[in-house]
């Protein structure tokens, strides 16, 4: 695969890590993924990293199927990751109050898929503009499709951590898999958790898809997006693909 791609996660202002990212890469095709979990006494983080790892794990029995039938492979995938996701939860009373978003981009030399629930995202850019993100699984999300706050106000608006889908092992996934062209020289995607794009904006989450671009200004996004949160940033987790 032609690409370069960057990734970083930060605590931020919280005692604990619930993010978790991952990803693969083989001559055929490239898979990204972030994932933030939720739930108390490391369930959450427990959730992120199962589901993900559960991901990396149905690789190869997935990863060389999508040609055939792409939306409903890639769903398989996904189902398969909560499959193992609970396997790795065994009898640990913690999964029944752990749950995860995703944000998952699957990339080959002719589609582009995304798979995301809850509010991580997936954005897609070239030098100009954004030209899609995924859409949260969220209650300001609903408000913002209403018409009745703006994209800026999604973050800061107080039912932000309310969302209308979220994953969990005991339960069948409620992944949303779109598919979309196949990328192009000098196309940008960017997977993060809301802990990043909640303090981030679009102008500025535009700097990562000029040319001569580098790992120091995702570095300097992450950290101003710490920085706006006052003392009380979320988890920070980006991974940033560049098309050569």
């Amino acid at each position: 695969m032609d690409i370069e791609f960057y990734q970083l996660t930060s605590a931020g202002d919280r005692e604990v890590n619930q993010d978790y990212m991952a990803h693969v890469l083989k001559d055929r095709y490239a898979l990204f993924v972030v994932a933030d979990g939720l739930g108390g006494h490391y369930g959450g983080e427990k959730a992120s990293r199962f589901f993900c790892q559960g991901l990396l794990k149905c690789a190869d029995t997935y990863g060389k199927r999508i040609e055939k039938n792409p939306v409903i492979v890639f769903t398989q995938w996904v189902d398969a990751a909560v499959v193992e996701m609970r396997n790795l939860f065994a009898d640990d009373i913690a999964s029944y109050q752990a749950y995860t978003t995703c944000a998952i981009l699957y990339m080959d030399d002719d589609i582009v898929l995304t798979g995301h629930c809850g509010d991580s995202r997936v954005y897609r850019m070239d030098s100009q503009r954004v030209l899609w993100r995924t859409r949260d699984h969220s209650v300001p999300q609903q408000l913002f499709n209403d018409g009745v706050i703006t994209d800026q106000e999604m973050a800061k608006h107080p039912g932000q951590n309310k969302l209308t889908r979220s994953i969990n092992a005991s339960h069948t996934s409620p992944v949303e898999v779109n598919i979309y062209p196949a990328k192009k020289r000098g196309d940008t995607f960017i997977l993060c958790s809301d802990g990043f794009w909640g303090n981030v904006k679009e102008q500025e989450l535009l700097q990562l898809a000029q040319p001569g671009s580098s790992k120091a200004d995702l570095g300097k996004l992450a950290q101003l997006s710490v920085l706006r949160a006052n003392g009380s940033s979320d988890n920070v987790t980006v991974q940033w693909i560049k098309c050569l």
